[in-house]
């Protein structure tokens, strides 16, 4: 009976260990977003993001497609067209391979050309879907809450202008900063002390 229990709870063992590391998919999540940036390119709003996309499953999974909901009171507008990268080398997005490594990217999120839609003040609520492989029903990865002040919306008349936000983990909630392209070069930093170049420059 000991050598029974013993070879039973043996193969329970095994059979757990290859379900976690064989065949269990586990699901696609990101995580909160460092940088979040609202542009403009071309008249075109945009919307920048930097997070980590990370599998819980040992298998991974490909994503195949990924798009923002972009909520400002009763506005809602599809931010479809996605591409990602670091900078200067940014790819149209086509498909992702995600391990439970993760892969780290810049993100940029444009609407239809013909949208009408343009950042105004207020509060934005934007939800970021994923589209995985062979899943019916896009996935809801994470939902960041933005304010936009009216000084900081004027801004977008000028187009090589740009508000970031930054995400205090002491205040819990982003803050906005206006950052504007320099006029000769490109070697502004994020935050003015150093931290590298802007992410859309």
């Amino acid at each position: 009976m000991i050598s029974l229990a013993v070879s039973t709870l043996s193969l329970l063992l095994s059979l757990t260990v290859a379900w976690l590391t064989l065949l269990r998919r586990g699901t696609v999540r990101i995580t909160r977003p460092k940088l979040v940036g609202f542009l403009s390119e071309e008249g075109q709003p945009k919307v920048f993001l930097r997070a980590l996309l990370y599998a819980t499953g040992k298998r991974g999974h490909i994503v195949e497609d990924l798009f923002l909901i972009v909520r400002r009171g009763e506005v809602s507008q599809l931010f479809g067209f996605w591409m990602y990268g670091e900078r200067k080398s940014e790819m149209i997005g086509s498909g992702l391979k995600i391990s439970e490594d993760g892969v780290a990217f810049n993100y940029y999120f444009l609407p239809p050309k013909d949208s009408g839609f343009c950042f105004l003040s207020g509060e934005y609520f934007i939800k970021i879907h994923a589209k995985i492989l062979n899943r019916d029903k896009p996935l809801v990865l994470c939902a960041v809450k933005l304010s936009l002040s009216d000084e900081l919306a004027v801004a977008f008349a000028d187009p090589s202008t740009g508000v970031l936000f930054t995400w205090m983990p002491d205040s819990d909630a982003y803050r906005s900063d206006l950052h504007a392209a320099p006029s000769i070069g490109r070697s502004r930093s994020v935050s003015g002390a150093g931290r590298g170049e802007l992410p859309w420059a």
